[in-house]
Formats: structure tokens, sequence, C-alpha cells
């Protein structure tokens, strides 16, 4: 896929991981549609600042019409929270859930349609390292993260007779607001996104950005 003649939506691009891609993008000649819950929080020189929140169905469907040109997805949207499975608000669960796994499919239903019209593309979902390692501090997150990584494998083989690529990125903690109370051990989002945008051109269907990332899937066949 040529990024030069991409026409990129881009969830969570107002900051972090999101906001690297958009600008990274722009910087490689695509035209990028930067969304966000509140737009006007959009700073990206050349980005066309586009409302969607992914815990909003009819503002994806409403984006999609916008973007009616569009040839790459990036579902990048996230949150962060310390939820464990049997004693957390079971409200805050379903919030996980529906902002890292069923938002990301009604943003890929969305648009796939939008995709294929427009000859073909890529969708990008951001994973973690967390849709393998689970612990009971995170339990939410990981439920849900888990979840997108087995729905980016099923859309995969869906959505290939259309001419559409889907890779996921695993990645561990990375240098953003969700990560700042990580002193160390955190990855350059610049970098995560400029690897991510290079294996979405080749067609990859995974990118284990980091070491932690790499030997937590490599076990997972182990005992435990």
């Amino acid at each position: 896929m040529d990024l030069t003649n991409t026409v990129a939506v881009v969830t969570g691009a107002n900051r972090g991981l999101g906001r690297e891609f958009a600008k990274q993008l722009v910087e490689r000649g695509a035209k990028v549609y930067a969304t966000a819950r509140r737009p006007e929080t959009v700073d990206i020189e050349g980005a066309i600042p586009l409302r969607l929140d992914v815990t909003d169905h009819a503002s994806i469907e409403a984006a999609a019409k916008v973007a009616s040109d569009a040839t790459l997805l990036i579902n990048n949207a996230g949150t962060s929270g310390e939820l464990e499975l049997l004693t957390s608000d079971l409200d805050a669960i379903r919030d996980q859930i529906d902002v890292h796994y069923v938002g990301p499919l009604v943003a890929i239903r969305a648009f796939a349609p939008v995709i294929e019209a427009n000859g073909g593309g890529a969708v990008l979902n951001v994973a973690s390292v967390l849709s393998w390692a689970h612990f009971p501090s995170v339990g939410a997150y990981s439920v849900a993260k888990a979840a997108e990584w087995a729905m980016t494998n099923v859309v995969r083989q869906e959505l290939a007779p259309k001419g559409i690529t889907v890779t996921g990125l695993h990645v561990g903690y990375m240098d953003t607001d969700m990560a700042a109370h990580v002193e160390s051990g955190k990855s350059d989002p610049a970098e995560v996104a400029s690897t991510t945008l290079d294996a979405v051109a080749k067609g990859e269907p995974e990118v284990l950005f980091d070491e932690l990332t790499r030997k937590v899937k490599a076990g997972l066949s182990a005992a435990l």
C-alpha cells in the first residue's frame, strides 16, 4: 500500500500515539482525517479535524459519510483504567469493552464498504501486550484487548477478499499521557508509529513492537 496516496482516518488523533500516526501520515503525503471526540483539540498542521467518538456509534456513521474517500482506518482511540473484574463497577467494565472492542468493530463495519468502494486499502487496530498478559488490576482492559485481538484476526479473513488488509499492533507501555504513572520501560510513540506505518504499507498482519511483547506472545503456549 502506497501511503503517499492514502486517505487515512485516525481515531483518537488529538494526542499520544494517534497524534503521531496522523502527523506522520501527513508528512508522508497522505490526506488525513484526524478524529477526536472534540475535534477542536486536534492541532496537526495539514490534517482535517473530524468528530468521532467510538462510544457514539452515530458519530462513526456520520464520520464515514464525511470521509467517503478513505482507504485506511486506524483504530487507535483508547482509554486506561485499573478495573478488577470481580469488584469494579460493571458500567465501567462495559465502557472498556465498548471503547476497545465494540467501537473499533463498529468503525470497521462503517468504513470497510467505503475503503472497498475506493479500490481497497487497510485497517490498523491498536491493541496491547495486555491482549495476552492478564492481571487482576487491569482485568477489564485485558479482556477488552483480548477481544480486540480476536476480532482483528477474524475481520482480517473477512476483509481479505475485499482487497483490505488488517494489521494488529501490540505494544507495551509508551511515553504518552496514558502511561504517565510509569517511570521506565516506555517506548517512543514516534518510533512505534513509524514502524507500524511501514508494516501497514507492506500489508503485514501483526506488529510486535517491543521485546516484552514478543516474549509474552511467544510464551502463550507455556504451562500456567
